[in-house]
Formats: C-alpha cells, structure tokens, sequence
C-alpha cells in the first residue's frame, strides 16, 4: 500500500447526458452520473486502495447524498466536504457518451462550491492528516475568490510538506470573469511538485511555446520533442515541480480514440506505447483516469517508464467505462 494519504479537492457535479442529439422531445432520455474532474481522480485511487478523500462545498439534499455516497462505495473518504449553499454544479453533455463532438453546457454559477470564499477552510487543520494535496485549473477558472481559496490551500499544503499535483484543466468556457489563466495561474503553479496536462494547456497556463503547425498528423515522435522542450520549460517557471505528464488524444470519429503520453524528469523523458481504439463506450473522465494513474504511479514510486505506462493505461481503459469515474481495474 501507498504511504501517501491523499486529499483532492474541487467542485462535484451532476453530468446529464442526453440519449441522441438534443435534451428536448418527446424521446428523449437523459442519464444522470455523479463527475467533477477531482472527484474521478480520488473514485480511481479509492478503487485502487489508495487511502484519499474528497473535499468539496455541496448542497445537504438527497442528491448529493447519493453522488457522495457513490464516491464512498468507491473507497473514498468524503467526510471533509462541506455540506453548505443551495445548489450542485451541472453540466450537459449535448450527445449520449461525449462520441461526437461532445458539446458541453455548464450550469455552475451560484452553485454551493462557485461560492465558496477565502477564509472558510482551517487549510492547515484540514490537510494534517494528509501527505499529498490534488487540485486543478477548473476551480480557479471558476471566480477570483475561488483562486483566492486555491492560493490559501497551496499555501498550507507547502508549509506543511504536502506533495501538491495539478491537472491543468482548460475550459474556455469557465474563464469568463474577466482574467486569463496567464494572470493567475503561475503563481499558483508555484507550489506545485506535479504538473499534469498537455502542451497547449501549459501554453495557455504559463506562456510556453507551443507551434501553431502541430496537428493531428505530426508524429508521436516529433510530438516527444516538443513535450520535452515545453517541460524543459515548465521546469524553468517553476523550480519546486519534478514530475510533468503530458497527454496527447486525438479523434476521427464518434468512436475512435488515440491516446498515448510522454512524461518527463529534470533526469529523463519517457514516451508511453500509442494506444489506439475504435470502441469507444465514453470518454469523459479518461484525462482524469490518467491523473490518477500518473499519482498512483508515484505514490508508489515507479520508475520513470513505468510511471508514464501506468498513467496512460488508466486514461485508455476509462474510454470503455460508462459514465465520469473509472473502474477498478490497474
């Protein structure tokens, strides 16, 4: 078993998916999963008997009793949530697995979690049973004060000797209050040990170089060295981080998926094999599958290839699981 205790920490959602194109009609059929990006990586290390909770700001209805108590039949601890304000975040997803072009719309404003406000969390009687501290670039994304909330938490993480790991989650829908990432998020990226995400991702968060002539047909290979030269980066931006994991996922069709990853040390740089498949069942949740195996991987201090293996072959396997949280299997 790990030695690591982990606590991850965002917002919980309601995914409502559609059965075809549209939520509107008499046909139409919607199924209901429990999701939010930090909630998928803490349900994959509780089914893989990784001792970690779950920390969120969630309405007290019926609801969310039932989404928490998904997490906890998962093996996840969600007793540090707090149970305060008036709704759950939602979003849709406008086709039935996220197969087409996966359309999203999110219904997050004024949720319990969009308000949540600096100086509500005790951060350093929350984290000191904890030894590593999750979070992503989503809770920002969401208002300033939850940036304000972040800065507080990687500020107690750090003096607390916590491993901090990010997914640096970019959804230009999200960032609509009127700053950029580019504003914040280095200085949050700071406290950082692990770095997870890919290299537009790192473009849009820290300013590294990204060509504009990457596409869907530039070669793993060449893909690697670009990977290695934006981490190479990311190590100059920020002097505490050790591990960066980079995906690259690329579709053709509703159900096609190629996947692979590359993750880098200031010591090495490490390609995973290309995985490719054409039955995909859903693949929302499969970046967060590969977060959680990349903590998995370290957690339990693998070498460098086989960290990068175990990572991706988490994220592939979640494209043939239903719903936002992955199986149990490793």
């Amino acid at each position: 078993m790990t030695k690591h205790k982990i606590l991850s920490f965002g917002e919980l959602l309601l995914r409502l998916s559609s059965s075809g194109d549209s939520f509107l009609g008499t046909d139409a059929e919607v199924a209901v999963f429990p999701g939010g990006s930090e909630a998928n990586v803490a349900a994959s290390l509780g089914q893989w008997n990784v001792p970690c909770s779950y920390l969120s700001r969630v309405p007290d209805n019926e609801l969310v009793s039932q989404a928490l108590s998904t997490l906890e039949s998962l093996g996840v601890d969600t007793s540090p949530s707090l149970l305060e304000g008036d709704r759950l975040g939602l979003y849709f997803l406008l086709s039935a697995n996220g197969l087409t072009k996966g359309e999203v719309v999110y219904d997050r404003k004024y949720s319990a979690f969009s308000q949540l406000q600096p100086g509500t969390i005790d951060w350093d009687a929350v984290l000191e049973n904890y030894t590593w501290f999750h979070w992503s670039a989503l809770t920002p994304a969401l208002s300033e004060p939850l940036a304000s909330v972040c800065q507080e938490a990687l500020e107690s993480a750090q003096r607390n000797g916590l491993t901090i790991s990010v997914d640096l989650n970019y959804r230009n829908k999200l960032w609509n209050y009127g700053k950029q990432p580019i504003e914040l998020m280095p200085d949050l990226l700071k406290y950082c040990d692990v770095v997870m995400g890919n290299i537009w991702a790192a473009n849009k968060m820290l300013g590294t170089a990204v060509l504009e002539t990457l596409g869907r047909d530039t070669t793993p290979d060449t893909y690697f060295e670009h990977a290695k030269e934006s981490a190479l980066e990311v190590f100059g931006l920020l002097p505490r981080c050790k591990h960066i994991a980079y995906t690259f996922r690329f579709m053709d069709s509703a159900t096609h998926n190629l996947l692979y990853g590359t993750y880098h040390t200031k010591e090495g740089d490490f390609i995973s094999a290309i995985n490719e498949t054409n039955g995909v069942i859903d693949r929302i949740g499969s970046g967060d599958a590969f977060m959680a195996g990349l903590i998995y991987a370290l957690a339990n201090d693998k070498g460098g290839q086989e960290t990068i293996d175990t990572a991706t072959a988490a994220g592939f396997k979640k494209l043939f699981v239903k719903g936002d949280f992955g199986n149990g299997s490793m």
